[in-house]
């Protein structure tokens, strides 16, 4: 019976592994057996089968991915990449409102694979974990959206101040006008600073809160009946790091800046 293509990609993990390998150009037979842990009498049947269907091409001993095999293995990689990121976080992205990702996010949500899922303590529930405070204070911008009102939200804000960060901040409509009205005087000295641009979101911000530094992000989404979750996504590196600017630069488009209250 002829096989499928799906069958013949990933039915074998040898097969999967060997076409992912030589998506950066193409590999002698030992660098193949090398990085896949195996035998060259093992390997050689599903080189075949890969062969057989047009996936890959050899000279002497040197493979390489065929034309085909190069348009099928640059659309598997972002699949697989995808499929991992929610295998690796299933719980948490089947209860957490993902809706709060635009669909652009969505599609490239591999790009996040490596993120670490963290649950602080109850008592540090509202806290940024500390080792990210650290990096955010450490960074030249940070770009946060918040919907709560932070209980050390004072002091964080003299913290970046006194860093010399460039601040930019989204609230949620709610969240601004609480500001306003409870901490006034606070309000108009951070607006005094050249280097804060604070924002007004009026729509629905459907995340609970974001903070992006210079090498990634902290993020926290809204459970799926839209109560807090003190779980929080920490992701590094810059590809992550331009996947949570996105985000952020997502809610800014539709974000009316503040100047002055």
């Amino acid at each position: 019976m002829k096989r499928t293509l799906i069958d013949v990609i990933f039915a074998s993990d040898k097969r999967k592994r060997t076409l992912l390998l030589l998506q950066d150009g193409n590999k002698d037979i030992r660098h193949i057996i090398g990085t896949l842990d195996t035998s060259r009498q093992s390997l050689l049947p599903q080189i075949r089968m890969l062969e057989k269907h047009g996936l890959i091409y050899h000279s002497d001993d040197n493979y390489g991915l065929t034309s085909i095999g190069k348009v099928i293995v640059d659309e598997m990689r972002p699949f697989l990449d995808t499929i991992e990121t929610l295998d690796k976080n299933e719980h948490y992205f089947s209860t957490h409102n993902t809706d709060a990702m635009p669909d652009e996010l969505l599609k490239r949500i591999g790009e996040i694979r490596n993120c670490v899922l963290v649950e602080p303590g109850h008592v540090d529930a509202h806290d940024l974990n500390r080792n990210y405070l650290k990096e955010t204070l450490t960074s030249i911008s940070v770009y946060l959206i918040f919907t709560f009102m932070h209980p050390d939200f004072i002091p964080r804000f003299n913290m970046f101040l006194d860093a010399g960060l460039q601040i930019n901040i989204i609230d949620s409509k709610e969240l601004v006008e609480k500001l306003i009205t409870e901490m006034p005087d606070e309000c108009k000295y951070f607006l005094s600073f050249d280097n804060v641009k604070i924002y007004r979101y009026d729509k629905d911000v459907e995340i609970s809160s974001l903070t992006v530094t210079d090498n990634g992000f902290l993020l926290r989404l809204l459970t799926n009946d839209g109560n807090f979750s003190n779980k929080q996504l920490i992701c590094m590196g810059p590809e992550v790091r331009k996947w949570g600017k996105d985000l952020y630069d997502h809610y800014l488009k539709d974000a009316t800046q503040i100047t002055e209250i």
